[in-house]
């Protein structure tokens, strides 16, 4: 079962969710990839004004390629999570309460969104068509000449994503890797119970 999430994120939203929830996310996100991000930095380090305000909302690492004639966007598939690792936690300490991308983040990443009780979601990569029909609308509002790239404006319905690592330090990755260890070194082994006469479970 998905959990149904407004957006934007509050304290009270986020402190509900755990590693491993479905959720389904409506309302407003914000795309923004690499170059984006080192820009927003800059513009951090500078005490420039941000272009959107940041506090409360999700970022998807996502650049979608460009929308077919009758279509709001293009194919809207997660890209990798790690690159943007060195940006975020300094976003989050800003406001920024979650993200969307596609595999792992690192020790310090996954310390600042407990830090800054914020939530990281993964999306399902290889499936950028089928994403794309749950954006409502799409609009630029900065970074233009980024093209793919540039910052959207994204009303987002019915959303779907896994929540990843929760506030409370939990990483699904990791657990699920804690697992397949477990079961390597344990095998397929279940032992077989005696039956009711006490016979090893041979035959007669």
């Amino acid at each position: 079962m998905s959990i149904d999430i407004r957006l934007p994120l509050t304290d009270q939203t986020i402190e509900k969710l755990h590693a491993g929830d479905h959720v389904r996310l409506t309302g407003v996100i914000y795309t923004a990839r690499d170059a984006a991000h080192k820009r927003i930095i800059e513009a951090l380090d500078k005490g420039e004004s941000l272009p959107f305000d940041i506090r409360g909302q999700v970022v998807y690492y996502v650049g979608p390629t460009p929308a077919r004639p009758g279509r709001v966007i293009g194919a809207a598939g997660p890209t990798t999570s790690m690159r943007l690792n060195p940006y975020t936690p300094r976003l989050l300490e800003h406001g920024l309460k979650g993200a969307i991308g596609k595999g792992g983040r690192d020790r310090t990443v996954r310390e600042a969104f407990k830090k800054h009780k914020a939530v990281y979601f993964l999306a399902v990569g290889g499936t950028g068509a089928l994403l794309s029909k749950r954006v409502k609308s799409a609009e630029v509002v900065a970074y233009d000449d980024l093209g793919t790239e540039a910052v959207r404006r994204l009303e987002v319905e019915d959303f779907p994503a896994v929540v990843v690592n929760d506030m409370y330090g939990d990483d699904l990755l990791e657990q699920g890797k804690a697992r397949y260890q477990q079961r390597d070194r344990l095998g397929s082994y279940v032992p077989v119970e005696e039956n009711a006469e006490g016979s090893n479970g041979g035959g007669s």
